[in-house]
């Protein structure tokens, strides 16, 4: 089993193909917040139902704050099913899952079930929005992930979800955009 990462811990960098054909590198963000959401495979519907509102809803996190999106699934049929989404910020494919073990990124056939169960509204509502899975290249199991990270590409909050569409709030992730010492942020979003 993988190690789960902590408050305080260094973001492990990440080198990845873009569903735009570039090489992204988390360096390239060192100075800006972001958040890294580890999604499940490219045709997921909730993961695709996650992408749509994080876009929907970027321009609300500010002008210095970035997403960064990886998927549990080969490039080619990564950019079938997301480059529809249109993007402010990069997706990209980890179909080996080296950086999945990197982050601890969890597995669950339980997570599954209890996703299907208790999330049907949101797996409905997904599925009608056009994101069914027709192909899926990845793993059933993998559990999604939301890291919020500071200026100094250090964890500031590791949010493992407990189900398949078990991702951090917006509003806590638009606090953390907003913050002015993303260095303190945890003990605030704790104590609130």
């Amino acid at each position: 089993m993988n190690s789960r990462l902590q408050l305080l811990d260094r973001a492990p960098d990440i080198q990845l193909p873009s569903i735009d054909g570039s090489i992204f590198e988390l360096s390239s963000m060192q100075g800006r917040p972001l958040m890294i959401s580890f999604f499940r495979f490219a045709s997921c519907p909730f993961c695709n139902l996650r992408v749509h509102d994080l876009v929907k809803r970027f321009e609300e996190l500010g002008d210095n704050f970035c997403i960064v999106a990886v998927f549990d699934s080969p490039l080619d049929n990564l950019q079938k099913h997301a480059v529809g989404h249109r993007a402010p910020f990069p997706i990209l494919a980890d179909p080996e899952n080296y950086y999945y073990r990197a982050y601890g990124i969890e597995h669950s056939a339980g997570g599954v079930i209890k996703g299907m169960v208790t999330r049907m509204p949101t797996l409905i509502r997904g599925m009608a929005k056009g994101y069914v899975p027709t192909t899926i290249q990845g793993s059933m199991t993998t559990m999604p992930a939301d890291f919020l990270i500071d200026e100094e590409g250090v964890i500031q909050f590791a949010h493992y979800g407990r189900d398949e569409g078990d991702h951090l709030p917006f509003t806590q992730i638009k606090a953390f955009a907003h913050s002015r010492k993303h260095n303190s942020f945890y003990e605030h979003a704790v104590a609130g």
